[in-house]
C-alpha cells in the first residue's frame, strides 16, 4: 500500500531468538538514533537491556508512574521515584523499600548518576526541566505522551518467562502496539514460559556434551518445534521428560560417533 511504502506507521516485532535463548536481561527499552527534535518519526534502534542495580529516576506520582515504576521493579532496576504525592501502591513499596521515594517536587540535580529517566507528571514545565536535565547528563529519558522529548520508548511487551516480545510503533500509535501485543498474546500463551525453561536446561546439556558447535546448533534446532510447544501445554512433565531423554540418546550417538 503507499501508506505503508511511504512509512507513515512504522511498526516492529521484536522477538528473541528462541534457539539461541540469549536471554540478556528484562528491562526493555528502545533507545533512539536520533535525539533531535523534529516533526519527523524518529528511527529507533531495537535492543534488550539488563538495568539490574542501574539507578533510575521516575518523576511523578501517579498511576502512570506507578505502572512505569513497576516495570523498571520488574527489569531489576534501582528505582527512585520524586513527587509530592504517590499512589498507594507507590506508598507501599517505599514503606517496604522496594523503591526510594523522596516526598518533594522535582529539583535539578534528580538526574544525576541515573541510566534511566521516565518524567510522568501532569506540568509541562516539570517534564521538559526534566528532560533537559537528562540530556544535559547523557542520561535516556522518556517524556510520558510526549515523543519529540524522548530519545528511548517503551514498547508493549509480552513476557512468557524468558520470551519476551516487543511491540514499538516509535510513538505513532501506542493503541496499535497495544493490540498488536494483545493478538500475539493468543499465539504465544504461558506454555512457552515452561518451554523456555526446559529449553535453556537442554541447550546447557547439549553444550556440556557436544564439543561441534554446528551439532550442538543442529541438536537445538531440532528442540525447536511445534511438537515440544504442544506436549509443554498440555503435560509440562512429560514433555520435559521426553526431551530430557531425547537430548542424552543424541548426544551419547554423536560422543560415540
Amino acid at each position: 500500500m503507499a501508506w505503508a511504502a511511504a512509512g507513515v506507521v512504522e511498526c516492529r516485532v521484536v522477538l528473541g531468538d528462541v534457539a539461541q535463548l540469549l536471554d540478556i536481561g528484562y528491562g526493555t527499552f528502545i533507545p533512539s538514533v536520533d535525539v533531535r527534535e523534529t516533526n519527523e518519526m524518529k528511527r529507533f534502534y531495537p535492543m534488550m537491556v539488563d538495568l539490574t542495580g542501574r539507578r533510575c529516576l521516575v518523576v511523578g506520582g501517579g498511576s502512570v508512574a506507578e505502572r512505569k515504576t513497576a516495570s523498571l521493579l520488574e527489569g531489576g532496576a534501582d528505582v527512585i521515584v520524586v513527587s509530592p504525592d504517590v499512589t498507594p501502591g507507590l506508598q507501599v513499596w517505599a514503606e517496604q523499600g522496594e523503591i526510594t521515594y523522596y516526598a518533594r517536587p522535582y529539583r535539578k540535580g534528580d538526574v544525576a548518576g541515573c541510566t534511566l529517566v521516565i518524567a510522568a507528571t501532569d506540568q509541562e514545565a516539570v517534564n521538559r526541566a526534566v528532560y533537559e536535565e537528562a540530556q544535559a547528563c547523557g542520561a535516556w529519558i522518556n517524556v510520558v505522551d510526549r515523543p519529540d522529548l524522548c530519545n528511548f520508548t517503551v514498547p508493549s511487551t509480552l513476557r512468557r518467562g524468558h520470551l519476551q516480545i516487543a511491540v514499538s510503533t516509535g510513538g505513532a500509535s501506542p493503541t496499535l502496539a497495544k493490540k498488536i501485543r494483545q493478538e500475539l498474546e493468543e499465539t504465544y500463551g504461558p506454555e512457552y514460559a515452561v518451554y523456555l525453561n526446559v529449553l535453556k536446561e537442554m541447550r546447557q546439556r547439549i553444550q556440556d556434551a557436544v564439543a561441534d558447535a554446528a551439532v550442538r546448533h543442529q541438536l537445538m534446532a531440532c528442540l525447536v518445534d511445534e511438537e515440544w510447544i504442544a506436549l509443554c501445554k498440555t503435560d509440562p512433565e512429560e514433555a520435559r521428560r521426553r526431551m530430557e531423554s531425547w537430548v542424552e540418546q543424541a548426544a551419547t550417538a554423536e560422543i560415540s560417533g
